[in-house]
């Protein structure tokens, strides 16, 4: 996925009110200045939100917004790179899906998004159809992993308890359960992470749903990301580890 202009940088002063950042950029004439940014991450972002780090954000040319620039990417402490735009994650997912790049998901010739399912009324991110050899419909579901432990380069889902998730996962269940093909995909949008484990430490019911759900069928796979100030793509598999609890 290309930015429609190249990304600007800034260094972060902090975050707040969840959906504000404030920021640090030096102007054409090399004088400081603060820039208050839109942050389109509802999360914690655990290890994403430290002031003095290195940001990169998008302007919009919309003039009805309030705050035209979007925070999107961060430069962590350890040197990676974390995609914070959390509204990304599916654009990332939609692309390579249809480029053939999710070697699972690959042959289908029809997606469809955001469309009505399941007992609780949730919506699924892609309904997956026509596929010369499966001719079951295939529900995926896009969770975007930025929470990273350090130690042996782990990531982990959800970075705080995620009421959302959980229903996510038991409608997944049931659509595995009626024969359905039903597929969680970690969107992996930071660089550092090159394993995800469930965070059974921030929401542990999530986490016994996630092993539930892989009981039952639903295919957990994670896929991740390189970025740069001009572009996000996904690339890789990542290896996703249900068994260990610990950090």
């Amino acid at each position: 996925m290309k930015f429609d202009q190249k990304l600007q940088s800034g260094t972060l002063i902090k975050r707040y009110k969840r959906f504000l950042a404030d920021i640090e950029i030096t102007t054409d004439k090399g004088l400081s200045k603060t820039l208050t940014i839109h942050c389109p991450n509802t999360g914690a972002m655990t290890g994403c939100n430290v002031p003095g780090s290195q940001v990169w954000f998008s302007t919009s040319e919309n003039p009805k917004r309030k705050y035209p620039h979007t925070w999107e990417i961060l430069q962590t402490a350890e040197g990676y790179k974390a995609c914070v735009n959390t509204l990304l994650a599916n654009k990332l997912i939609e692309e390579a899906i249809v480029d053939q790049k999710i070697s699972e998901l690959k042959g289908y010739a029809s997606l469809a998004r955001e469309v009505r399912y399941g007992e609780e009324k949730s919506r699924i991110d892609f309904l997956l159809s026509d596929h010369p050899a499966d001719a079951r419909p295939c529900y995926v579901e896009v969770k975007s992993v930025t929470l990273y432990t350090g130690g042996g380069h782990i990531g982990m889902f959800p970075d705080a308890v995620s009421t959302r998730g959980q229903k996510h996962l038991r409608e997944l269940i049931a659509m595995a359960e009626a024969g359905c093909r039903s597929v969680l995909l970690f969107c992996v949008n930071h660089t550092g992470i090159k394993k995800v484990r469930p965070a059974d430490h921030v929401d542990p019911e999530y986490g016994r749903l996630l092993r539930l759900a892989d009981e039952k069928g639903v295919e957990i796979l994670a896929y991740g990301a390189d970025m740069s100030e001009s572009e996000i793509t996904i690339t890789y598999a990542v290896p996703v580890d249900l068994m260990s609890k610990d950090l």
